[in-house]
């Protein structure tokens, strides 16, 4: 199901950091947070913030394992500034990617440890542990450095896997990882967006190299096309004037056409490879199941173009070998698929994975915003039934994103 946007005027809140005569600098005092601005007469100004709540709820796990493991609070402490980039947010709603449902059973916790420790945010147990990658919610307070963002602000964006999740009331964020909601989307329209769009953007432009709006003439064979990723690629694609070819099961045919896709094909019915024969050579592909049958698909691509994969297995493979092994194990993994790719034309094998960008979701809000990207939504959940979210993802086969709304 399509949930069409709904269009509102909104008060956009910008922040200016004047050299000279303006100045802005910003501290916090037992969770208060001041702004001085220094004017040339010397006066100086004091905006006093609402001193933000001090407890939430919040999922966490305490061990890797099934749904039985997900435990909510009723009274978890709200999460402070460390960092002078990051801010606080206010979550008020967040979905659920499958990547959250494989991070509940430990996937990539060896290579994601590491990184936390690389970064200073924390050394020992990552438990309790609250999964949760992608929200849109409000500003409430930001480290002194932040410069694009001020309290008030309505905000979307991803986090860094070292992060705790958003699957709670509040979390903490990097500037950098965000940016403006569009306006035209309500919170839970909009929190179905930012993980699957920084993830196809790494997927379409980081790793495949293509360029933004260098889609005209290039044809993309989309694998999933109703899945999350599928649904927003389709729509970035048609929206940068390539042309889509997208597979799905039967009753998601429709949707598929609806979104944009030029060509569907049924798996369920029909000979994928037979019909992208009749369609004509490939200019990318973007995988985000991974099997046999779709890297069959490779030979429809034109010489020296990019089969690109979100099946990435440098995390899996730490989780399994220990990190070096798993790195050295990656490296064969990879190898192993630039020779399947030479071996079918000539194309180049890539794997692509999620990254933050900011900036990518601003670029992105423009196009939802002039009502080229729709948000995809399957079904939306309460915060105190995130367990039944979690069973729906892993069930696989959605039409769209699971979203929960933080406010209900």
């Amino acid at each position: 199901m399509i949930r069409q946007p709904c269009f509102r005027s909104c008060v956009h809140l910008r922040n200016a950091l004047e050299v000279h005569e303006k100045s802005t600098a910003c501290t916090f005092q037992k969770g208060r947070q001041k702004c001085y601005s220094t004017q040339t007469e010397n006066k100086i100004t004091t905006v006093e913030k609402k001193k933000p709540k001090r407890r939430m709820k919040a999922w966490y796990i305490y061990q890797y394992g099934g749904n039985e493991e997900l435990t909510l609070s009723e009274e978890a402490k709200i999460p402070e500034i460390t960092s002078p980039k990051d801010l606080l947010i206010e979550i008020q709603a967040a979905s659920v990617n499958p990547i959250d449902v494989v991070m509940r059973g430990g996937y990539g916790r060896n290579l994601i440890n590491k990184m936390r420790t690389w970064l200073g945010r924390g050394s020992g147990s990552e438990f309790p542990l609250t999964l949760g990658r992608d929200f849109s919610g409000i500003v409430q307070q930001t480290g002194h450095l932040v410069t694009r963002y001020k309290p008030g602000d309505e905000v979307w964006g991803a986090l860094a896997g070292q992060r705790q999740g958003t699957h709670a009331q509040f979390c903490i964020a990097g500037e950098n990882e965000i940016s403006k909601k569009p306006s035209s989307l309500s919170h839970i329209e909009a929190a179905s967006l930012p993980y699957v769009a920084t993830t196809t953007w790494a997927a379409l432009i980081t790793m495949g190299h293509m360029r933004e709006n260098s889609f005209h003439d290039k044809r993309v064979l989309i694998h999933g096309g109703s899945g999350g990723i599928g649904t927003f690629a389709v729509q970035l694609i048609k929206a940068w004037g390539g042309e889509v070819v997208g597979t799905c099961s039967t009753d998601a045919v429709a949707l598929v056409k609806h979104i944009g896709a030029d060509y569907v094909i049924d798996y369920r019915t029909e000979d994928v490879l037979s019909r992208l024969g009749d369609i004509g050579k490939l200019d990318l592909i973007l995988d985000p199941v991974g099997g046999e049958a779709q890297e069959a698909t490779m030979k429809f691509l034109r010489p020296y173009h990019n089969y690109v994969t979100l099946v990435f297995p440098l995390l899996p493979n730490a989780d399994k070998h220990g990190f070096l092994a798993g790195m050295a194990k990656s490296a064969v993994d990879l190898n192993f698929g630039i020779t399947k790719g030479i071996s079918k034309g000539l194309t180049s094998y890539r794997w692509a994975f999620f990254i933050p960008n900011g900036e990518a979701l601003k670029k992105v809000a423009v196009l939802v915003d002039s009502g080229k990207i729709q948000p995809v939504i399957d079904k939306v959940f309460k915060l105190d039934e995130l367990p039944l979210a979690y069973e729906k993802v892993e069930q696989k086969h959605g039409r769209g994103k699971t979203v929960i709304d933080m406010r209900a």
